[in-house]
């Protein structure tokens, strides 16, 4: 196996030089480093990791914390934060969070210690104060993504403002039947998102002076969750409304794909509009307002870097990322009788 020296010698240059060359640490002509990185190909030399490490305090390892690594939005994310991560030269440690306190705690007081992380994203999870404590003592860099976190810098979008823009779409089309199919409103570990498309969902109809009792349906955030509340709410004519405001693109989807099921067509009698522009929206013509969950992992690992770069002390930031109306082929004005 090829060490540092032997890269030195091939390179023509001093065993520092050559490990400031593939390190980055430290200043090295582009010359000499194109040079040093040649021999090390040829050599087929890969720096310790574990070495650079003792010399440079860093691990270039950053712990990922989420409650989902399986469901659309999270895996989104996860693929951004590691792309990102892979082009800055980072390893990613990853660790699933339930809501088991036990669990949790073990994450925060051992494994993101002993792995000797560099820095800490957490996706789109609600952590308590001790939780957050905790992140602060290992006096690193973190960032959140989904929701305000009190004393952490976060991204996210704004879910109220999503579902508000969702509702006003099909209000502006003439609907007044109009109901949320959303997520189960019972425990939340990523920022009451299910609340916040709710509530955003609900003051758009009060804006308008649309009546919103009896208005919504807890589904679970899955298309086979939005195909069976949605049988159940459009089997009754008599009941069911002109327009679905789902409270994500798999409940709408499940939504459209229960109104086939039933013979309804999809916009001419029911409209359905989504939040997210999954990857499957655009095939079954959903009309949603689009976040782009890849691209905020992407900026989060950006900040962190930004971070590690140049350590800064200040007030922690809220970036809001924004949404775009996309408007497809299943909302239409709601039938005429």
């Amino acid at each position: 196996m090829s060490s540092i020296a032997d890269v030195a010698r091939a390179a023509g240059v001093s065993k520092s030089t050559a490990s400031r060359a593939l390190s980055g640490h430290g200043y090295v002509s582009d010359e000499t480093r194109a040079r040093v990185e040649r021999a090390a190909s040829a050599l087929g030399f890969v720096p310790s990791i574990t070495a650079a490490s003792l010399v440079t305090g860093q691990s270039r390892n950053v712990g990922v914390v989420t409650p989902f690594i399986n469901r659309w939005f999270f895996a989104e994310v996860l693929e951004g934060i590691e792309s990102a991560l892979i082009s800055a030269g980072y390893d990613l440690t990853l660790y699933r969070l339930t809501d088991d306190p036990e669990q949790r705690k073990r994450v925060f007081n051992y494994f993101l210690v002993r792995k000797r992380v560099d820095a800490v994203i957490a996706v789109s999870i609600a952590l308590t104060p001790s939780e957050v404590d905790m992140l602060h003592a290992l006096d690193k860099p973190i960032i959140g993504i989904g929701g305000a976190i009190d004393g952490i810098s976060t991204l996210s979008i704004d879910d109220a403002e999503a579902a508000r823009i969702a509702t006003d779409h099909v209000i502006g089309l003439g609907h007044t039947r109009i109901m949320h199919l959303g997520g189960d409103l019972g425990p939340q570990m990523d920022f009451r998102v299910h609340a916040h498309r709710l509530a955003g969902f609900r003051e758009a109809l009060t804006a308008a002076g649309i009546d919103s009792h009896d208005d919504v349906r807890a589904a679970a955030f899955s298309i086979p969750g939005g195909h069976s509340t949605a049988l159940s709410v459009l089997a009754d004519p008599r009941t069911r409304p002109t327009a679905i405001v789902a409270g994500s693109d798999e409940i709408a989807i499940g939504a459209i794909l229960a109104a086939r099921q039933l013979g309804i067509q999809v916009p001419q009698q029911l409209s359905v509009v989504g939040i997210d522009d999954h990857n499957l929206a655009e095939l079954f013509g959903l009309t949603t307002v689009r976040q782009e969950p890849a691209q905020q992992g992407n900026l989060a690992v950006e900040l962190v870097m930004d971070e590690l770069a140049n350590p800064t002390v200040g007030a922690p930031k809220e970036h809001h990322i924004p949404v775009t109306m996309l408007v497809r082929s299943s909302t239409t004005a709601p039938p005429s009788h």
